[in-house]
């Protein structure tokens, strides 16, 4: 296998205490997580006391200062472990970022020492029941009142991670229905705000530790200072959320090379002990050259990611790259997991099996971040190919 250099000595430290985080306190809790819907709240809590949360952020934040590095090494032990139902990475990477780029100096202060200290659960609403991959079609409004003191919020949500347990939530929201994509801004949305309702949380086919909720914002006064970046923000959400996105969808890949690689590890340990007309699994062609195939797919996949990984370090990835790692990797990751099932024959179909959940878990992945279809179209116009 080529030697990986992404992935410093100080990294691998990290992941290493990072790993025994997750066998003492996530690990054996997880399956009954899966049968109640969510992770237990307290889990947060232990994360941000063991410095597990928000480790990118400055640490006059309550963060590490530390360098995405340490993001990619704790996603991929989050991928390898199986353990899906901790929304860590959206919290971390995604939220605090957010603030952290966008938010005025009283909001950075106010809300990321909580989200580093795992004190206040944080959460991002794109999704709506009439709007997925195409953020353009919000139809959830933000309307200034006439004194300016406030913003009166209405609209639905929906397949919100994190968003039973969420403290703080970005809503994407149109504060000018006119003005199309420029009329989108994203508001901070705190739990307890009256008219700010949690749905059920939904099931899933996999996932199922993940909490996944439905919200509803009914004539919601969210005050005005409440507007991510303030005043100057206002109708410049869409050029964020266009921003952030290649860093989301990698996340996405980097999850998808590791979950892929752990399924074979799996499924080589499986294949060696486990006999068939006298004789392992192992022994048999179709198994070798299947696995050699995989292998050989998801070593490409590393490298290709680990590139992408090198450029966002630097500041160079783009939204097209980005959205070929995603796409790619998460179609490789079902297809491992599909064949690697086939392979655990009836046994890889029994929820018990890791193998199993990490096939039911990975199908989202294709869905999730903009669906693959939507990945296509976006290289296509970086190709000079845009559609209508």
């Amino acid at each position: 296998m080529i030697e990986r250099t992404l992935l410093q000595p100080e990294h691998q430290a990290f992941a290493d205490s990072f790993r025994r985080f997750l066998d003492k306190e996530i690990a054996p809790h997880h399956a009954q997580w899966e049968d109640q819907g969510y992770v237990d709240r307290e889990v947060w809590r232990k994360a941000g006391a063991n410095g597990f949360l928000c480790m990118t952020m400055p640490e006059e934040y309550g963060g590490a200062g530390a360098d995405k590095g340490y993001s990619i090494a704790q996603m991929e032990e989050i991928a390898r472990a199986g353990t899906t139902g901790i929304g860590f990475g959206l919290h971390s990477e995604i939220v605090a970022p957010y603030i952290l780029h966008y938010g005025t100096e009283e909001q950075k202060r106010k809300y990321l020492p909580q989200l580093a200290d795992g004190s206040m659960v944080g959460a991002i609403a794109m999704s709506e029941p009439g709007a997925g991959s195409d953020l353009q079609g919000v139809k959830t409004t933000a309307a200034l009142s006439a004194d300016g003191s406030h913003y009166l919020l209405n609209g639905s949500k929906t397949f919100i991670t994190n968003g039973w347990h969420a403290d703080l939530v970005i809503v994407v929201a149109k504060t000018d229905p006119s003005a199309g994509a420029k009329g989108t801004s994203l508001l901070l949305v705190e739990r307890g705000m009256e008219g700010f309702e949690k749905g059920q949380r939904l099931k899933k086919a996999g996932m199922k530790a993940q909490d996944t909720s439905e919200l509803f914002f009914n004539n919601v006064r969210v005050p005005a200072e409440n507007l991510l970046g303030g005043p100057a923000m206002q109708g410049k959400g869409f050029i964020c959320l266009m921003e952030q996105l290649p860093w989301e969808r990698l996340q996405i890949a980097i999850s998808a090379v590791a979950a892929a690689q752990a399924a074979i590890d799996w499924t080589v340990d499986y294949v060696k002990e486990r006999k068939v007309f006298g004789q392992p699994v192992a022994a048999f062609q179709n198994t070798r050259f299947t696995l050699a195939e995989l292998q050989t797919e998801v070593q490409v996949a590393r490298v290709f990611v680990d590139k992408c990984c090198e450029l966002i370090l630097q500041g160079k990835l783009d939204t097209a790259t980005a959205s070929m790692a995603k796409y790619w990797t998460s179609d490789l990751q079902f297809k491992v997991m599909d064949e690697c099932v086939q392979l655990f024959g009836g046994y890889g179909y029994m929820w018990e099996y890791p193998i199993t959940r990490a096939w039911a878990d990975a199908r989202v992945q294709r869905i999730y971040g903009g669906t693959n279809e939507i990945m296509k179209e976006v290289i296509t116009r970086s190709m000079g190919l845009g559609g209508r």
